[in-house]
């Protein structure tokens, strides 16, 4: 059962692409705790390019949670999707009349700060605010407890993809964010 996160237990600080250069070294000491089991992966290795790629977008927006001690603990950042190029459409045959995309790059939390809820509380903060129509995911396919969650958080499967030679195949998945 996930359990809530109070804000007195974790502070949520949001960036623009104009603090990349503050917060990268932060976001690489994040993802090297995460991922530390699959460091030797050379997918796992090239994150520093990808955030790089997201951060240098002029729409990209992250939210980094940091514990009581200031420590930093997650995160998650993507951008707006150029219109028309939103490339989740080629996995639906009919697109929906509103196809604003804020396209969700990553979302993740050090080993010791998982299943307590902050996973949805890092969403909830950096998706609350956008205005798109809806917003888009990759989920590793062989974490199908991963794309469960977030199918619970109102996702849905549209196709699978393998954007690079070296990267897992991953579910496409969207969100409505008119839905309430």
């Amino acid at each position: 059962m996930e359990h809530c996160v109070t804000t007195a237990d974790v502070e949520l600080r949001h960036y623009t692409h104009n603090d990349l250069a503050k917060i990268r070294q932060t976001l690489l000491d994040v993802h090297a705790d995460a991922y530390a089991a699959r460091a030797d992966e050379e997918f796992v290795q090239r994150f520093p390019w990808f955030v790089d790629h997201w951060g240098g977008k002029a729409g990209f927006s992250c939210v980094i949670a940091h514990d009581g001690d200031g420590e930093p603990i997650g995160f998650t950042y993507g951008a707006p999707s150029e219109a028309g190029q939103e490339w989740w459409r080629e996995y639906v045959t009919t697109p929906p009349e509103e196809t604003s995309t804020f396209a969700l790059s990553e979302l993740m939390l050090r080993v010791a700060w998982r299943g307590r809820g902050l996973g949805r509380h890092l969403h909830q903060a950096l998706l609350g605010p956008r205005k798109e129509a809806l917003a888009a995911l990759t989920v590793d396919t062989k974490r199908p407890k991963l794309q469960a969650l977030y199918e619970s958080w109102g996702y849905r499967k549209v196709g699978v993809r393998q954007p690079f030679p070296d990267s897992p195949v991953y579910a496409v998945m969207v969100l409505d964010l008119t839905a309430e």
